[in-house]
């Protein structure tokens, strides 16, 4: 494995790192001005850096098989369809608002990809860092998210919508993000000590920038525009029999944008409380929302979370992340012990041939 000074003869000035996030409850509702409730996840990603004396970027990742490093010149980001383009969309955004100079850096990363933990927003935050350490910028955690949102959004070319920037800036392990994704107001919610929260990837890959993800969110702009309201956060409870007469499937689209903000609301309201029925009831409803008005779920994660909802230490199960794959997040007893996330993670494999592992337990 490539180290900082085998690569570049010299030790790295910055260490910075960002961790993944799950998002407990509120998917696609951060792009139409909704509300969401991620939290962090003890995987990370982690970036060493030096500054350069000219305009030049190299970096490498130990991801990458023989780790030679790659390179372009501060100005000339132009996108290449895999990783480095979430780095130059970092320099290109950033470079917009303040004076770059080139570095070298190496990633490091245990982040799954395409797992739905957010890996590109965590690579992003944790090279934003490392750039504001080394050059002594005058960005906060909110402005340093934002700059990653428009590297992944304008430049990726993946119309995410702020969440996943946001818990690599914001987000600890303890609590849980409750973010306005339109306002950026966002406040930390205690997670009850009875909680254990397990994330078990389907084995099936999902990429933002591809399109059934930026289709969904053509529909829902679509369904505003017809609302005529700015957003789908304006839509209210009681305007979906209007919602339901829009061409098919925006209804549906509108359904669930709409009852998953409230989800979100009654989330919040049930970890303060620590209702845990509760909160796993909001789970399954989510996911029952995501699969049938939002059709962002396939049959393996159907089948996934039917196999956590039926084990007795399972509050609730739902599919966390864009959809089309990834991973499902799992409300659990903590009183359970170990073992829970493996247990329905080898019934999901024996059902289903896929290759579903525990990624948080």
């Amino acid at each position: 494995m490539p180290t900082f000074p085998s690569l570049f003869g010299r030790p790295p000035a910055v260490v910075a790192s960002a961790p993944g996030r799950v998002n407990l409850i509120g998917e696609h509702t951060d792009y139409n001005g909704g509300l969401v409730l991620p939290t962090a996840v003890p995987q990370r990603t982690t970036v060493e850096l030096t500054l350069r004396d000219d305009d030049r970027v190299r970096i490498a990742s130990t991801a990458v098989a023989g780790g030679a490093a790659r390179g372009y010149r501060l100005g000339d980001e132009a996108r290449s369809g895999d990783w480095l383009d979430y780095v130059q969309g970092c320099t290109r955004a950033l470079g917009e608002r303040a004076a770059l100079r080139g570095f070298d850096a190496l990633v490091a990363s245990d982040v799954p990809l395409g797992g739905g933990l957010s890996s590109s927003a965590a690579l992003e935050v944790a090279l934003l860092r490392a750039l504001r350490t080394a050059l002594a910028l005058p960005l906060d955690d909110v402005a340093l998210a934002l700059v990653a949102h428009r590297a992944e959004h304008d430049f990726v070319g993946a119309r995410v919508g702020v969440m996943d920037q946001m818990a690599a800036s914001l987000a600890d392990r303890r609590t849980a993000l409750f973010l306005d994704a339109r306002s950026l107001a966002h406040e930390a919610v205690a997670l009850p000590a009875s909680l254990a929260l397990l994330v078990i990837d389907s084995g099936i890959a999902h990429r933002h920038a591809a399109g059934d993800y930026n289709a969904r969110r053509d529909e829902c702009e679509r369904a505003a525009r017809l609302l005529g309201v700015g957003a789908l956060r304006d839509v209210g409870a009681e305007e979906l029999a209007r919602a339901d007469r829009l061409p098919a499937p925006l209804g549906r689209r509108v359904r669930h944008v709409v009852t998953e903000n409230a989800r979100v609301s009654d989330a919040v309201a049930a970890l303060r409380r620590a209702d845990l029925g509760a909160l796993g009831a909001l789970f399954l409803a989510s996911h029952a929302s995501q699969r049938d008005d939002f059709a962002v779920s396939l049959p393996e994660v159907d089948a996934l979370v039917e196999i956590a909802a039926a084990d007795p230490a399972v509050y609730g199960a739902r599919l966390t992340g864009g959809g089309f794959g990834g991973a499902v997040v799992v409300a659990a007893r903590a009183d359970a012990g170990p073992g829970v996330a493996e247990r329905i993670a080898a019934a999901y494999r024996a059902r289903t041939g896929a290759p579903g592992r525990a990624l948080v337990s």
